[in-house]
């Protein structure tokens, strides 16, 4: 083992290099899924013709459920001299960009609901691509940049860290000139996707692919590749749990504005410091419990902590005490630590495990085929709101215009089920599906061993065929 080479470590200018794409991406993606769902509600009118998200929504998981594992077995099969990773996301940034800013120039439901409809699919599944593309390889880098699970978690934290800080830029940019005027939030929406695109091209410059796993791996086919993926049970369980999380993730991040301006009739910044102050304290705590706990039982313990959260929300919610909500939106928020932080991780061990068997590092792969299995939960997050506000009569507002108050009680009702009650339970769902993943303890171990031998031997391989 004395002659086996070490993992590689990063510093942490290291860390917040590797972190200034997450960054940029959160910037752009905050956005999308806090403001798209109120924008089409609400500001376009569509509550009133929920039959176009609905099938705005077919067609963006029927597209999108297919270019997930297209990109992802491209680039693990990619011999290109500059990499398999890095360029993907280098290029694809400004195409990102450029769609993210196309989707807020959308016509109103009074151009006819055919422009709308045609709008939206066009512009959110082209932005989808662009964005899969990018942080599928972005997410396919992190396992191979090193094998070491620390350093791994430390690129994660740093990570997740300025990506809940985009967040909640995400948050505050569209808020501050949301109901001003259209053309005040059309120029941040411009600003967010050149300053977001701009930020991920950074980091691959930073950043260099370790050539082995590109010039001596022999990549398998593509339905070899789909074989193997799909008997992974490591891959499964974690998919169907990941399901869970970006389902939640989705919902949430979609329902604040809802919260802000029905339930608490307060600014939705009070809102951010509830949720992402606990979330980003959490992030600095996860090393510690995986020290204590190991990665998969801290992830089941923060799963059940953030789904009772929000159980006790849904019943709190309606009550004179809106200091309650706060707290168990803190509660609730600091159990979102556990799929922030640690899915990737999981991926990575998915990842390794996957190697020793096939002899191949196809990251890219697995992220793709998870983005095609979960890829409906973010859709679904659309769907239920849209949905339940629909049955319930709720009454939009156009942007630029305060909220339509008070709401019947049953939009009320409606706006509590998606806030809290149903990704409460999702969750809890999450946390014991996990129960099924089985890298953990000695067998984990004994993965971290095995791997580093066998890179050791590609390395060697890598040299022998240069020479």
């Amino acid at each position: 083992m004395e002659n086996i080479q070490e993992a590689p470590k990063f510093s942490t200018k290291m860390r917040l290099n590797w972190a200034m794409a997450s960054f940029g991406g959160a910037l752009i993606s905050g956005i999308y899924a806090a403001l798209l769902p109120i924008f089409y509600i609400d500001y376009l009118g569509l509550v009133e013709n929920a039959a176009v998200i609905y099938w705005v929504q077919i067609i963006y998981v029927l597209v999108n459920a297919f270019n997930d594992p297209i990109f992802g077995i491209m680039s693990d099969r990619s011999k290109a001299k500059k990499g398999r990773r890095i360029p993907f996301m280098r290029y694809t940034a400004p195409f990102l960009a450029l769609t993210f800013i196309l989707i807020w120039f959308s016509p109103d439901s009074s151009s006819g609901e055919w422009i709308v409809f045609l709008w939206m699919v066009i512009t959110t599944c082209l932005y989808d691509t662009a964005y899969t593309i990018i942080f599928l390889v972005y997410s396919a880098l992190l396992p191979e940049v090193t094998e070491n699970e620390q350093e791994r978690t430390g690129l994660q934290v740093y990570a997740s860290f300025l990506s809940l800080i985009g967040m909640v830029l995400g948050f505050i940019i569209p808020d501050m000139f949301r109901n001003q005027s259209r053309f005040l939030l059309l120029m941040s929406m411009i600003g967010v996707g050149i300053v977001g695109a701009a930020l991920i091209m950074y980091t691959t410059y930073k950043f260099k692919e370790r050539p082995e796993f590109t010039k001596v791996d022999k990549p398998l086919g593509f339905f070899d590749a789909l074989k193997f993926t799909f008997k992974n049970r490591s891959f499964l369980s974690l998919v169907a749990a990941n399901f869970m999380g970006i389902l939640i993730q989705s919902l949430i991040l979609g329902s604040l504005f809802y919260l802000a301006d029905y339930i608490l009739q307060e600014s939705t910044l009070t809102l951010l410091i509830f949720v992402f102050l606990p979330l980003i304290i959490g992030i600095w705590i996860t090393p510690k419990l995986i020290k204590k706990w190991g990665v998969v039982r801290s992830d089941q313990i923060l799963l059940l902590i953030g789904g009772t959260g929000l159980i006790l929300l849904f019943f709190i919610i309606g009550l004179e005490s809106n200091i309650m909500i706060y707290i168990f939106l803190a509660i609730a928020g600091f159990g979102f630590v556990g799929p922030l932080i640690f899915t990737n991780v999981m991926f990575a061990q998915v990842a390794d495990e996957d190697e020793l068997k096939t002899g191949v590092r196809r990251e890219a792969a697995f992220f793709g085929i998870n983005a095609l299995l979960t890829k409906p939960a973010q859709s679904l997050a659309i769907v239920i709101p849209t949905m339940l506000l629909d049955l319930s009569n709720f009454i939009p507002h156009a942007l630029g215009q305060p909220p339509v108050l008070p709401q019947p009680a049953e939009a009320i009702f409606a706006i509590r089920l998606f806030i809290s009650l149903i990704p409460g339970i999702a969750l809890i769902l999450a946390a014991f599906i996990l129960q099924l993943y089985p890298i953990k303890g000695n067998y984990w171990d004994k993965i971290q061993k095995d791997i580093l031998i066998l890179h050791d031997q590609k390395h060697k391989k890598l040299k022998e065929l240069e020479r």
